[in-house]
């Protein structure tokens, strides 16, 4: 097999509001934690057991938009993209490594239930929010450029 493939795909909760920053380029970058779960039984005690990891996921530009307009803490969300390693300096100066999930897609796929807020965003609270359209962030080619597979 030729090639390599770099993709993600997850299903899980926001668990912040997202931050969203305009470069000076003018590009918008959105930034959010995502949380996914698992359960499994415990063989030795035969308890339910839930396992959470957590993933930092960057959207730019459209995705980045819809981002900020309309995903809270605690929404479910589909996302996928691919896996980025990137290199920080942390406070004693030591070089430090993150993967980050950069989205090329985004669906929100339903809002907190129990929530105490009255406002949900853009929405009341009451009632579903309006269906979004799954964005593909395919800006990287034109729409005539024909590809090569």
């Amino acid at each position: 097999m030729a090639g390599s493939v770099n993709k993600v795909i997850l299903i899980g909760n926001v668990g912040k509001d997202p931050e969203v920053h305009r470069l000076q380029n003018g590009s918008l970058k959105a930034t959010f934690s995502m949380a996914t779960s698992e359960t499994y039984t415990d063989k030795e005690t035969g308890d339910r057991k839930e396992m959470t990891e957590w993933h930092d996921i960057v959207l730019w530009r459209r995705l980045a938009e819809v981002t900020e307009k309309y995903v809270k803490k605690g929404y479910k969300v589909y996302v996928e993209g691919k896996l980025k390693k990137r290199s920080y300096l942390d406070k004693e100066g030591n070089t430090r490594y993150a993967i980050d999930i950069v989205a090329d897609e985004m669906n929100i796929l339903s809002k907190p239930e129990n929530s105490g807020h009255q406002n949900q965003g853009p929405y009341s609270g009451e009632g579903t929010p309006p269906p979004l359209p799954p964005i593909n962030d395919s800006s990287s080619h034109d729409e005539g450029e024909v590809l090569p597979f």
